[in-house]
């Protein structure tokens, strides 16, 4: 099939890639031309696993093309996915600005029987409002039909090619038929392709990630209880996550919930729910305790050094909001940072991907480190914010003789606390007694 996709984000580079990797014959629009050139040069301008080869082996095969031109992108597709932006305004709700200028500009060039489908995640009623949008600019009826993603960032090629389901919501029997034509590579283990409505293919995207982000503050929550009631959380969880009923998933605690979707969907869906005038009492709790959770190690930090920060020197490991990805949006290493900082205290980063996306928002307010030993080295404490793999099984004597004291709190619980006592490390985690090795 012949597929346009607007929009060379993180949705529209990955959907464009694994679709042109199928034998599609994909084109990529993107107003920013600097971005394009970079793009058809093979400079990849996200890191997510996997992703950069896949762009180098399916442009070089031709399948796969990105321009600013936008006839050239839209004029001969046959599907239009429409991948940008959809940011938070200041009261949550989603800011769908960028996706009407786009519908504005492509307007002219679409062929009639294009299929034009929402992939950015878009409020509840936005296919209708796009339908409603073409047909006064053209005065004819047209196919929109809505296919969210559930994309995990650092797995998204995985997510994207061994998909749990794919979700697709149309008017007509003709575009689901069409679509599951497009997706039949990607389904032949037998994974679910659900046809509903695009009212509720838009919120099903919202609502999955709702609950996954109520599940995080849940177990937050509980773990910061456990801690006050010498309560072991990870024994709590096991106890309550063999209950098939509840499960596993989603119930690790740590430092709070970041990046591009579950803060802004938490949001988004609580203001459609203001707006109907349903409440959202459970979404507004969820998004609060998250934004608490999200101080718990700077509370922990200043705590141990009885609130005196200034010029104690605080290493992080960890600046993404989760591992394999460089991305830094809604970071808990980022309150964390504006917390010591604002302390007075000094502070040298090392992350495996987000180094440059950090550097670009502190500067030479903080230090930045080649290694995580580096990062350690003189450091009054050391605070893990990212569970990235680098940092699961460190040389913890050689890592305990680089720091200025051995202390190390934990956002994201990834030692025994038991052992690290006897390494005689003070240990501080989420949702368990602390632990002092210099009295063990």
């Amino acid at each position: 099939m012949r597929i346009g996709v607007v929009g060379t984000g993180y949705v529209g580079l990955v959907t464009g890639t694994c679709l042109a990797n199928t034998g599609n014959t994909v084109v990529c629009l993107d107003i920013n031309a600097d971005k394009v050139a970079r793009l058809t040069q093979g400079e990849v301008p996200i890191y997510e696993p996997g992703l950069e080869e896949l762009v180098h082996r399916n442009a070089q095969a031709g399948r796969l093309r990105f321009t600013a031109d936008t006839a050239e992108a839209i004029g001969q597709a046959e599907i239009v996915f429409l991948a940008v932006g959809t940011p938070p305004r200041d009261d949550g709700a989603a800011d769908l600005s960028a996706l009407w200028s786009v519908v504005a500009a492509i307007t002219p060039h679409l062929n009639p029987s294009v299929i034009l489908i929402t992939k950015s995640t878009v409020p509840v009623g936005t296919a209708a409002g796009i339908e409603r949008r073409l047909r006064e600019a053209t005065g004819r009826d047209w196919q929109v039909a809505s296919n969210p993603e559930f994309l995990k960032e650092g797995a998204a090629i995985e997510d994207f090619q061994k998909p749990d389901r794919v979700v697709v919501g149309v008017r007509t029997e003709e575009v689901g038929d069409k679509l599951r034509t497009l997706y039949a590579p990607f389904l032949r283990t037998e994974r679910p392709f659900l046809v509903m409505t695009p009212e509720s293919a838009e919120m099903t995207k919202y609502v999955a990630n709702a609950l996954l982000a109520t599940k995080i503050s849940f177990i937050n929550e509980v773990a910061n209880l456990c801690e006050r009631m010498e309560a072991d959380i990870d024994d709590v969880r096991r106890g309550i996550g063999h209950d098939r009923r509840i499960g596993f998933s989603f119930l690790f605690p740590g430092a709070g919930y970041g990046g591009s979707c579950f803060p802004k969907d938490v949001q988004a869906l609580a203001a459609m729910a203001r707006e109907q005038g349903t409440g959202a009492r459970i979404l507004n709790a969820v998004h609060e305790t998250n934004c608490a959770q999200k101080q718990v190690l700077g509370e922990k930090v200043s705590a141990f050094f009885e609130g005196q920060l200034t010029d104690r020197r605080v290493a992080l490991w960890g600046l993404a909001f989760k591992p394999r990805t460089d991305d830094i949006r809604d970071a808990p290493a980022l309150d964390l940072i504006d917390c010591l900082l604002a302390g007075g205290a000094r502070v040298r980063v090392f992350d495996p991907e987000a180094m440059d996306n950090v550097r670009a928002r502190y500067g030479d307010r903080i230090e930045y480190a080649a290694d995580p030993l580096e990062a350690a080295t003189g450091a009054d404490a050391l605070a893990i914010v990212t569970e990235w793999g680098d940092f699961r099984q460190p040389d913890f004597e050689a890592l305990k003789a680089v720091m200025t004291a051995p202390v190390i709190i934990d956002g994201r619980n990834l030692y025994d606390p038991a052992a690290m006592r006897e390494r005689g490390f003070v240990y501080r985690c989420i949702g368990k007694l602390p632990v002092d090795g210099r009295s063990g």
